[in-house]
């Protein structure tokens, strides 16, 4: 280890997160989840925490405060964590199986079909069209060996 004169990373919290009255937090807090959550915000791929921030009349250092500590994550996860619940809402929907990948990325807000399926990937192991493919076969009656369905 002393090769390469590497040292381990020690996690200190900013300060300015310790210094904010929690009421200003659970305030913040909650206007992000009304953002999120009634207004669906994240949809936008353009839609900033400084953006947020203007909205709700607070800077942005109170937005990662708030994040951080009340989601236990930063800004662009939040948002893409909203993005991921769209995007399993609408590929394991009936209504939307006619929607194509690109289609569904850009409705739940991201820029380009490429971002989207390689958050999908992270997040769970597949692509999106395998995940929506194998939701819908699990679906689909099984036929005994006469190939009539089971009910």
């Amino acid at each position: 280890m002393a090769k390469y004169n590497i040292k381990e990373k020690k996690e200190k919290p900013a300060t300015y997160r310790t210094s904010i009255k929690p009421e200003v937090i659970d305030n913040i807090y909650e206007q992000i989840l009304r953002k999120m959550v009634i207004d669906k915000k994240y949809r936008d791929p353009q839609y900033t925490a400084k953006q947020l921030a203007q909205e709700i009349q607070t800077n942005t250092r109170y937005i990662s405060a708030a994040v951080s500590l009340r989601f236990q994550k930063n800004y662009a996860e939040l948002v893409n964590g909203y993005r991921m619940r769209e995007a399993v809402s609408m590929l394991t929907n009936k209504r939307c199986r006619h929607l194509n990948m690109e289609e569904i990325s850009s409705a739940c807000g991201f820029n380009n079909r490429q971002s989207f399926y390689a958050h999908f990937y992270r997040l769970f192991g597949t692509t999106p069209k395998t995940y929506r493919d194998e939701f819908f076969a699990k679906l689909k009656p099984a036929k005994n060996k006469t190939g009539e369905k089971e009910s």
